[in-house]
């Protein structure tokens, strides 16, 4: 996982927030760390694994959703007309001389839908990276550091329940550091490393793979471009 690439990414799409929205010169590390505790708190709900008051304690993995969906990423399509409404693939398009994903080729009236699989888990996990990855930015964490090999290591220490509130912790940790008059960069980079270790860990606990976690990254950070394009 390309650590240094996507520092400098993150940079690139915050400073774009933050000129777009007219916030430069303030202070926005608070805002960071508590949208971080959000977006955790989100995974975990995704996770489900804590809820055992309910029967559905299993983790939401895929998800078909229109969000972001195009003819080209779709998983397949459904027409819309109350006379149709079929579901439909990429090869029921393939016999159509002139390709038309938003004329069904079934009835040939209805509009046509695209959906795309997601993994919810995921996709809150790799929420919680970006705002990882901007805090370091805020930091200066590369700026002061020579490497990211130290972000690139893993603990073992909790799993399940334990590994989300080991990276709850770890937040707070860093944000009791962070957040004084002064900051100690020495203390505050220390932190900053527990918490991405705690949250490597809690990654391979919910199964994922570098791998993974990069492309997943690439693809919301290319959502959140489009979406200030759009005046989100």
């Amino acid at each position: 996982m390309d650590l240094e690439k996507m520092f400098e990414m993150q940079k690139a799409l915050d400073e774009r927030i933050i000129k777009e929205k007219g916030l430069e010169g303030q202070d926005l590390l608070s805002n960071l760390i508590l949208a971080l505790q959000v977006e955790l708190a989100e995974c975990a709900n995704e996770w489900r694994g804590f809820k055992h008051w309910s029967n559905n304690q299993e983790p939401r993995k895929k998800l078909s959703t229109t969000v972001g969906a195009t003819p080209e990423n779709a998983a397949f399509f459904r027409c819309e007309s109350d006379d149709c409404g079929e579901y439909l693939n990429k090869e029921d398009f393939k016999n159509l001389f002139d390709p038309d994903y938003e004329e069904c080729p079934i009835c040939k009236v209805g509009c046509v839908t695209a959906f795309r699989d997601t993994n919810p888990l995921l996709e809150e996990y790799v929420d919680c990276l970006h705002f990882i990855l901007s805090i370091g930015n805020r930091i200066d964490y590369l700026k002061n550091n020579q490497s990211v090999d130290e972000l690139k290591r893993t603990t073992t220490k909790g799993t399940g329940v334990y590994a989300f509130m080991d990276v709850f912790n770890a937040i707070v940790y860093l944000n009791d550091e962070v957040t004084g008059s002064t900051i100690d960069n020495e203390l505050a980079h220390y932190f900053y490393e527990n918490l991405f270790l705690r949250f490597n860990a809690l990654g391979e606990n919910l199964g994922f793979t570098l791998e993974q976690i990069e492309a997943a990254y690439m693809e919301k950070n290319a959502v959140n471009h489009q979406r200030q394009q759009e005046g989100y």
